[in-house]
């Protein structure tokens, strides 16, 4: 079962695609051929131990790429996967025939208030747009697909932890491409940037991710009708900290 969904404009760039409209695509998947599958596995198992005894009767991978997720989310929750990139869910759909795919734009969700009772936002899928505002949409359009109770998982990035740890440039090698990856934080200290450029193809891409603190994550889930129960820092549930490579919360619809 698939589906497409209006993608609301991007406000980013209004005469050019945003660079994850542009990014997403077959380049994406030469970069990235296999992305671990052992992680989902970790990543599911953990949101099972976290959810405890609540009652999860379906489940939206919101921003869910290739599927890895989805796929095994719905071996234990009936799921639906949504996503902008065409190319990405042609590799979900492929995957599970059967899968419950959707393409949209996650600022304009196109399911009925109420649809889930689970939302899951995995391996820092938000935060891409320029404007705060939108990423408060993104989170409001979540809420709306919740009843009152309703979970809400958000995967992120820990920014501290980016920060601190940024290495500039590396160069690795996928199959017969030549990658090299640069790396810096805005000017502005708001984004942290990577450039990916792919020798021999002649052809650079541009990743960007907003660097929200555990606060401000934490604040804009409470403006967007959450409120937070949990932030861990690992897939194995440890407790957050500013060293942690994650910065996972739970939260739940007032």
């Amino acid at each position: 079962m698939s589906a497409d969904a209006p993608a609301k404009k991007s406000t980013d760039a209004p005469d050019e695609p945003a660079w994850f409209e542009k990014w997403f695509g077959e380049d994406y998947l030469a970069v990235y051929p296999h992305r671990d599958a052992r992680e989902a596995e970790e990543v599911v198992s953990f949101l099972q131990s976290a959810l405890g005894d609540k009652k999860i009767e379906r489940v939206l991978d919101l921003a869910c790429g290739a599927g890895r997720h989805s796929r095994v989310l719905s071996r234990h929750w009936w799921t639906t996967g949504f996503d902008l990139s065409e190319t990405l869910l042609r590799v979900a759909r492929r995957e599970v025939a059967e899968g419950s795919y959707v393409r949209g734009d996650m600022r304009v969700l196109p399911f009925r208030a109420g649809s889930f009772s689970l939302v899951v936002n995995l391996f820092t899928s938000f935060g891409y747009f320029s404007s705060d505002d939108d990423h408060l949409s993104v989170l409001a359009e979540v809420a709306a697909m919740l009843p009152p109770g309703g979970i809400f998982v958000l995967d992120y990035l820990n920014a501290e932890q980016v920060v601190a740890t940024l290495k500039p440039c590396d160069e690795r090698r996928v199959n017969d491409l030549v990658i090299e990856q640069k790396r810096a934080i805005t000017a502005d200290g708001r984004f942290v940037e990577k450039t990916i450029t792919i020798r021999g193809k002649n052809k650079s891409f541009v990743e960007r991710v907003r660097l929200f603190s555990k606060a401000q994550l934490e604040g804009l889930l409470e403006d967007a009708g959450f409120a937070v129960q949990n932030v861990f820092g690992d897939y194995r549930g440890s407790a957050w900290t500013g060293a942690s490579p994650r910065t996972m919360v739970l939260s739940v619809k007032r």
